[in-house]
């Protein structure tokens, strides 16, 4: 059974409370057999390794102390799954459907994905690790204990999402949208570069530094309507 995290690093200065990391220990695994995911269907403790399961219908379905390893997931359907106490390594795809799918102490490693929606999602004590994720769509969503982690994010649209106790750590951030988004103990500081595009505004609840500050100062007196001369 996987031992979670009881609790997360003190906060810097007093500015930011910890975020707390899922701390992972899988079972021994079965791989699993040749077949196709199904809705609804009910994963424990098995491991998909090196799997095309690009386009097969997965809505709904539970996995639990799983692993997932070098699988293809274009255009996969996990609208509402329940992805728990796994590890996710070197996914690859576009279009994986993720709607209001449920990730709770996961850790998601080196993936590459592109348009991977999970608006309506829920993802508490997830560790988003390596790799490149292209127009991830957290819209809606809520994000609790989430770190990205030596990731690129390009274009990842937070808009209307909640997200507390959320950091990001020597990772790139790329036209991010934060529109109608409520921050809470939201770290920035690691974000190099941050680029905001929309939802300045909301940005109450969060920290950056001084050189962001800087970075991000025409685009702040864009939004105030401020001219600078």
């Amino acid at each position: 059974m996987v031992r979670r995290a009881t609790g997360g690093r003190p906060a810097g200065r007093g500015s930011v409370r910890g975020v707390r990391r899922p701390e992972l220990r899988l079972p021994p695994l079965q791989p699993w057999g040749e077949g196709v995911l199904e809705p609804d269907g009910d994963y424990d403790g098995l491991e998909f390794r090196e799997l095309d399961l690009g386009g097969q219908d997965g809505v709904g379905a539970r996995f639990m102390d799983c692993a997932l390893t070098g699988c293809a997931v274009d255009g996969t359907e996990l609208g509402r799954a329940r992805v728990l106490d796994s590890v996710l390594t070197g996914l690859r795809g576009v279009g994986t459907q993720f709607a209001e799918a449920t990730f709770r102490d996961v850790e998601l490693v080196d993936a590459r994905l592109g348009g991977t929606q999970l608006h309506g999602a829920v993802l508490e004590r997830v560790v988003v690790r390596g790799g490149k994720i292209d127009y991830l769509n957290l819209r809606e969503a809520r994000l609790k204990d989430v770190v990205f982690e030596s990731c690129v994010l390009v274009e990842p649209d937070f808009a209307g999402a909640r997200l507390e106790r959320v950091e990001f750590t020597d990772c790139a951030v790329k036209g991010a949208d934060f529109g109608g988004a409520t921050l809470a103990d939201v770290d920035l500081r690691g974000a190099a570069p941050l680029e905001i595009t929309r939802g300045l505004d909301r940005l109450s609840g969060a920290v950056i530094s001084t050189a962001q500050l800087l970075d991000l100062a025409p685009v702040l007196a864009a939004a105030m309507g401020l001219r600078v001369e």
